[in-house]
């Protein structure tokens, strides 16, 4: 719903932030959009993010050979709807969608609105059976609905003399800048646990620096236990001073892939993989369980009753009900 409205206009964009192009097209097409990692941003900021590490022009994945097709046909045609690509291309109504999902994953296509994204994400059996197909007809949620796919445009990446990490000031600083409106406050054993292809610390701690001395942020110690230099937004520091004074008994379950998950490094304890299936207890921001590959460790000592509400609230997290307790 906070999309809505503004995703047919096409100012939202999705990029692909993985590891270095697969070796092979078979290798590629054998990915799922659920297995690469993903960046949604404006599309005003597409150039920006797209000059860092394995977006680079230089890097271009290996398509199969009906990928291809549909981005030649892109190439030549301009932005076109499913049908249109589908003609074009003289491929099965399957073989194009498969070809496109390959497209969308490499981070070479996109769609007016994000309703093909989401018809991609459904296993194929649900994707094309009969019931998913009647609900379509009341919801525009299938390949057809997303309106035209075209090319992402991109700009080639090029080390700039003033940032030994190959970004240019500005956007080191829009980087910078997004990084702490995410997080309220940063530091270096924080931004660990962000993606490698990120600008290192060094140039981020300098982008911060300037800010402070602008005024704009502020420098100090805001978590206790944590080496080297913190910067924090100014409307941050309140939240944490209120946060200091109040206590939440509720229990909270977030997945391993939470950015939330911070334990083994701000937190204390051993590190909790970041999978989607592995879960963390927290009460108060502190962790009292984990749960990975099935089995439940407890982090805290517990009394038997604390102890059952863990792990009851770990049951609906892993069946999708309220993770609160």
């Amino acid at each position: 719903h906070m999309l809505s409205g503004i995703e047919d206009a096409g100012r939202w964009s999705l990029i692909r932030r993985a590891a270095p192009s697969p070796a092979s097209a078979a290798e590629a097409s054998s990915e799922t959009l659920e297995d690469i990692a993903r960046v949604l941003l404006p599309r005003r900021q597409l150039a920006s993010w797209s000059s860092l590490g394995t977006n680079a022009v230089n890097d271009a994945p290996k398509l199969t050979s009906r990928a291809q097709a549909i981005a030649d046909h892109l190439a030549q045609h301009g932005a076109s709807f499913f049908d249109e690509i589908v003609d074009g291309t003289r491929l099965l109504h399957a073989e194009a969608e498969d070809a496109l999902a390959e497209l969308v994953g490499a981070g070479l296509v996109g769609a007016d609105s994000f309703s093909g994204l989401r018809a991609m994400l459904l296993p194929s059996s649900k994707r094309n059976n009969g019931r998913h197909r009647r609900l379509r007809r009341h919801m525009l949620s299938g390949i057809e609905d997303a309106g035209r796919w075209s090319l992402i445009r991109r700009a080639a990446s090029s080390p700039s003399p003033a940032s030994a990490a190959g970004a240019s000031p500005e956007t080191l600083e829009d980087i910078a800048r997004v990084l702490l409106r995410r997080w309220g406050v940063v530091f270096w054993t924080l931004l660990q646990r962000e993606a490698a292809w990120l600008p290192p610390w060094r140039e981020l701690r300098r982008v911060y620096q300037r800010l402070e001395a602008r005024g704009e942020i502020r420098g100090g110690r805001f978590v206790s236990g944590m080496a080297g230099e913190q910067f924090a937004l100014p409307e941050a520091i309140g939240a944490l001073r209120t946060a200091r004074k109040t206590h939440d008994e509720n229990l909270i379950a977030i997945s391993g892939a939470d950015p939330l998950n911070l334990v083994g490094s701000v937190l204390p304890g051993e590190k909790v993989p970041a999978l989607a299936g592995s879960r963390v207890v927290l009460r108060d921001g502190l962790p009292l369980a984990r749960c990975v590959a099935g089995e439940v460790t407890l982090l805290a000592e517990l009394p038997a009753d604390d102890e059952r509400a863990v792990r009851a609230c770990l049951r609906g997290a892993a069946h999708g009900v309220s993770v609160s307790a």
